[in-house]
C-alpha cells in the first residue's frame, strides 16, 4: 500500500495542471476560434483568452451583440468577426476552434470542423442522438485534429485525485457509486434549453457531466438503465411548451453488478440544492468534490476522520481544461477528455433518456454504435 501515500496522490492529481504537460516538439502559437458566445461560450472565452501562446483571429455568432462581446474579450488580437461558421472553418489562420453552440448544432459544426482539418473544443454532449454521436465519432476518428469534449469535472483537482486513488486500489474493487445534481431549474433567458428536442433533455444536457467521472472511475460504461422522471412542478414554466423534466432518477448497471443511483432536480429551493459525487468500494469510499476518503470501519467506536487526498489551490477547472485543450493541438497528442469518454458518457445519457421515456429497462447495445 506504499504506492497510495498522500503524496503520490498528490503527484497523480498534478497530471492535471496542463503546465507539466510536455513542452517538446509544440509549434509556437495556436491560432484560435470560436463559434458560439453565449453563456457557455463566454464562460469559456473568459478562459481561453488567458492560455498561453494563444492568439484569436476570429470569433462568430449569429447574434450581433455576443459576437462584439467575444470582440471586447479578445480585443488584443482584433479578430475578424463573422455570423457563418463555414466562413471561418475556410479560413488558413484557424488552427483550434472551440464549439459552445445549443446542443442540436453539435454535430453539424463538429463534423464539418474536423473534416476542414481543424482542431476542436467541443461543449458536451456530443450530439442529440445515437446516429448523431456515431458520426461525430467517426469523423473525430479520421480528422487530422484532435477533439477534447467539455467535461471540465476531470480537470478539477480534487476529482481528479480522488479518480487517481481509485484506480490504484485505494479504495478496493469499485462497489456502488451515487450521484446528485440539484441545481434549480435552468435560466429562462435561455429558451432552447427548455425544448429536449433541442438540448436532449437535461438527462443529455447536464448530467453528462456526472455520468463522465463514473465512467472515468470504471473505464468504462454502463450495460443497461433503468429510471423515471418528469415534470410535476414547471408545467408550461418558464415556457408554455417546456418539453424538458423537472426531476428524474435513473439506475444503472455496470459490468460485475456495479450499480450508480442518479437523482437530478431542478425544484430545489435556494438553498436546498446541491451537487454529489461518491463512490464506495470494499474498503472505503471517496467524495469526488472534496477530494476525501472515509475508511470502511467497524460501528463500534469512533469514525477516522477522512483522508485528504488533495491539498492546494483549486485553481479554475475551464481554465485548467481549455490550456490543456491547445496543449495537446501543439502536441498533436490526446485529451484526457477524448471522443471515446465523450461517446461513453452521451450514449450513457441518452440509455438513461430512453429508459425514462419508456419506463422499462434499456441496454447498451440498443444505443451502442
Amino acid at each position: 500500500m506504499q504506492d497510495l501515500t498522500r503524496r503520490k496522490i498528490l503527484g497523480a492529481a498534478a497530471l492535471a495542471a496542463p503546465a507539466l504537460l510536455s513542452a517538446q516538439n509544440q509549434q509556437d502559437e495556436v491560432n484560435a476560434a470560436i463559434i458560439g458566445v453565449g453563456g457557455r461560450g463566454t464562460t469559456v472565452l473568459t478562459r481561453a483568452v488567458k492560455s498561453p501562446k494563444v492568439r484569436f483571429t476570429a470569433i462568430c455568432d449569429i447574434d450581433p451583440e455576443a459576437r462584439d462581446r467575444g470582440a471586447t474579450l479578445a480585443k488584443q488580437w482584433k479578430p475578424d468577426l463573422l455570423a457563418d461558421y463555414r466562413k471561418l472553418l475556410e479560413r488558413k489562420d484557424v488552427d483550434a476552434v472551440i464549439i459552445a453552440t445549443p446542443v442540436d448544432l453539435h454535430k453539424e459544426m463538429a463534423i464539418a470542423a474536423l473534416e476542414a482539418g481543424k482542431s476542436i473544443y467541443l461543449e458536451k454532449p456530443l450530439g442529440l442522438t445515437p446516429l448523431e454521436v456515431k458520426q461525430v465519432v467517426e469523423a473525430a476518428r479520421k480528422a487530422k485534429g484532435i477533439l477534447q469534449t467539455g467535461f471540465q469535472l476531470r480537470y478539477d483537482p480534487p476529482r481528479r485525485a480522488a479518480i487517481e486513488h481509485i484506480h490504484q486500489g485505494g479504495i478496493g474493487p469499485v462497489a456502488y457509486m451515487q450521484g446528485d445534481r440539484h441545481t434549480g431549474d435552468l435560466p429562462p433567458e435561455k429558451p432552447w434549453l427548455f425544448d429536449a428536442s433541442r438540448s436532449g433533455n437535461i438527462i443529455v444536457e447536464q448530467a453528462v457531466h456526472i455520468f463522465d467521472l463514473m465512467n472515468w472511475a470504471m473505464k468504462t460504461h454502463p450495460i443497461k438503465a433503468m429510471g423515471l422522471g418528469g415534470i410535476n412542478v414547471y408545467q408550461g414554466r418558464p415556457f408554455p411548451n417546456r418539453s424538458i423534466w423537472d426531476h428524474y432518477a435513473c439506475i444503472f448497471e455496470y459490468p460485475d453488478n456495479i450499480r450508480l443511483s442518479f437523482t437530478h432536480l431542478y425544484i430545489d429551493p435556494r438553498g436546498f440544492s446541491g451537487i454529489s459525487e461518491r463512490i464506495w468500494g470494499h474498503t472505503g469510499a471517496v467524495d469526488l468534490p472534496s477530494g476525501t476518503k472515509s475508511v470502511l470501519t467497524e460501528r463500534e467506536g469512533q469514525a477516522p476522520k477522512p483522508e485528504v487526498l488533495w491539498e492546494g489551490d483549486r485553481g479554475d477547472m475551464t481554465q485548467n481544461a481549455v490550456d490543456a485543450f491547445y496543449q495537446h493541438v501543439r502536441e498533436s497528442s490526446e485529451p484526457l477528455n477524448n471522443v471515446t469518454y465523450g461517446m461513453y458518457a452521451t450514449l450513457m445519457a441518452l440509455m438513461g433518456k430512453k429508459a425514462i421515456e419508456e419506463e422499462r429497462i434499456v441496454t447498451w447495445d440498443e444505443v451502442a454504435l
